[in-house]
């Protein structure tokens, strides 16, 4: 898998552009940032996180819906529980999936991070072809991107501190980090 840094699209995604995103200001990407996501709530599969992400999402789809379908958000990539992925937003825009965050004294997580939404739920264990292909996509990112390393790979959990718990606590951040130790 690789990044083509001209278009910012990963060679091996399906590309759903979303209009939920800007330019970057003067900011160079340093961070990837690693969400949980399902809609609804604890259930996988479907058209729902494309719908979300492209402000597609009818209301009366699901009794949730009507809270969040006029939200403006996005991720730069979601990986589905079936290991297909999908981006969203090309890797030099700015995609809107932080919200208000701070990293390392720093504040707008999204101007200088990179977004990856895995389908799952806090407490429900990632499927291990998640894992695989998050360690590909975040190789693929850290190769493309100097900045970026294992060790700034972080939860929104960790950038968004009681706002937002995901990943949650089933994800398996030694077995990530393992795999990304290894050449």
């Amino acid at each position: 898998m690789r990044v083509d840094v001209g278009t910012g699209l990963l060679d091996e995604a399906r590309y759903v552009p979303s209009p939920n995103c800007d330019e970057r200001p003067d900011a160079e990407i340093s961070v990837l940032v690693i969400h949980g996501i399902s809609l609804p709530p604890g259930e996988f599969g479907g058209p729902f996180i494309e719908e979300l992400f492209t402000n597609c999402l009818q209301p009366d789809a699901h009794p949730y819906f009507a809270e969040i379908c006029s939200l403006q958000v996005s991720s730069h990539v979601l990986i589905r529980r079936d290991g297909e992925v999908v981006q969203f937003v090309p890797f030099h825009m700015r995609a809107w999936h932080a919200g208000e965050s701070h990293y390392a004294g720093r504040s707008r997580c999204n101007d200088f991070s990179i977004g990856i939404e895995l389908e799952g739920a806090d407490d429900i264990e990632y499927a291990p072809v998640q894992y695989e292909r998050l360690e590909q996509v975040a190789r693929a990112l850290i190769e493309a991107y100097p900045l970026l390393h294992a060790e700034r790979i972080v939860g929104h959990c960790d950038i968004s501190p009681g706002r937002k718990t995901d990943p949650g606590p089933t994800f398996d951040w030694a077995a990530l980090r393992s795999r990304l130790s290894v050449a």
